[in-house]
């Protein structure tokens, strides 16, 4: 565990959507904030470090407890995550976590789903924006996803009926979906939005995603001013590769998130480009949702700017808006000029170079 230092402040919460403001005794005394940290593995411990420096050198106000999690430290120490790494994000109630490798088909259930369901991260928050510096087939996508982080197929309830047959349940509640689709509404009146589209298959899961449809609708009758429309998720895909500028807000069970905030991501340069957040009620956990990257980790050459962009909506969330619109608008113009961008976005530039440059310009 590592521990940085920086001036003092007042950590506030902005009330996000329907979200409760959080830690009230924080909000009214002023105190340093300290924040968990996750390394993860593969590309995750670099991109953190680099993520960490850029902070500390925007003036971010901020502690840190950091942990190494996941498959390293699992064969290091036998255990994925230290209950030492718990109790911090019990204390903390704010976690920025690095990507964690998950296996394929075998070994543990994904980390990220397992922490989601702990602490009710209910509302998964994924913003897709275009940025110049990164050539796409589109220049104005600004799509912001809401995904039910909770339940749907990754409640993970499987069954084997026998040798050739699995069962997998799909759950819809009305309370997660009553609270997400209320989020995305409030989202949307709160940030100047027009739209809501709900995305679903309740022409085939007439009773699961029937009931998800339905209560979007009854939500809708407190937003006159937003525009609800519903779509199928299938051709919601069509229509994002196609028109993806007709999309605004968007609000959708688990699964179908996952998918589409993936697809959004390649609207606009790739999962590297793709922040996150993961709020609840009490927790809140920011995340890039790219992968660890172990084919590139040791080579100096990850890209940390979903990373980074999570951290922004982090330091937004505790009320520092002022040092995360200083390392949002640095980054825009290192990326806009591309001389030190990194190779998956076209250019040459190492980490650290990528790092400096951002720095140099706060």
């Amino acid at each position: 565990m590592g521990c940085r230092r920086g001036p003092q402040v007042i950590a506030i919460r902005q009330k996000a959507g329907g979200l409760k403001q959080m830690n009230d005794s924080r909000r009214k005394t002023a105190m340093r904030q300290t924040i968990t940290v996750f390394k993860g593995d593969g590309i995750g411990p670099e991109i953190t470090d680099a993520v960490i420096r850029v902070m500390d050198a925007a003036g971010a106000e901020l502690d840190y407890e950091i942990y190494n999690v996941g498959e390293a430290e699992y064969e290091a120490h036998g255990e994925l995550i230290p209950k030492a790494a718990f109790e911090s994000m019990e204390r903390n109630k704010v976690l920025l976590k690095s990507p964690i490798t998950t296996p394929v088909g075998k070994g543990f259930r994904s980390l990220n789903v397992f922490l989601r369901k702990k602490y009710d991260l209910y509302a998964n928050i994924r913003p897709a924006k275009s940025n110049h510096a990164v050539k796409t087939p589109f220049t104005d996508v600004d799509i912001v996803i809401f995904r039910e982080n909770t339940e749907d197929l990754y409640v993970g309830v499987e069954e084997k009926v026998d040798e050739n047959t699995v069962h997998a349940t799909k759950l819809i509640t009305r309370r997660a979906s009553e609270r997400i689709i209320r989020d995305a509404f409030e989202y949307a009146r709160a940030h100047g939005r027009k739209k809501v589209t709900c995305v679903h298959k309740a022409n085939i899961l007439k009773i699961s995603d029937g009931l998800f449809r339905d209560i979007f609708y009854e939500i809708r009758e407190a937003y006159p001013e937003i525009k609800a429309e519903d779509k199928i998720v299938d051709n919601v895909c069509m229509q994002m590769v196609m028109n993806p500028q007709q999309f605004d807000v968007m609000v959708m069970p688990n699964l179908y998130g996952d998918m589409l905030s993936d697809l959004a991501s390649g609207l606009i340069g790739g999962l590297g480009l793709l922040p996150s957040s993961n709020l609840g009620e009490e927790f809140a956990m920011f995340e890039a949702v790219h992968g660890s990257a172990p084919d590139i980790a040791g080579k100096g050459i990850a890209n940390p700017t979903a990373l980074l962009w999570s951290a922004c909506m982090m330091l937004e969330h505790l009320g520092q808006m002022e040092c995360a619109a200083k390392i949002r608008k640095s980054v825009d113009t290192v990326l806009e000029e591309g001389e030190f961008n990194t190779p998956d976005i076209g250019g040459n530039a190492t980490t650290a170079e990528y790092v400096e440059e951002i720095i140099k310009r706060l």
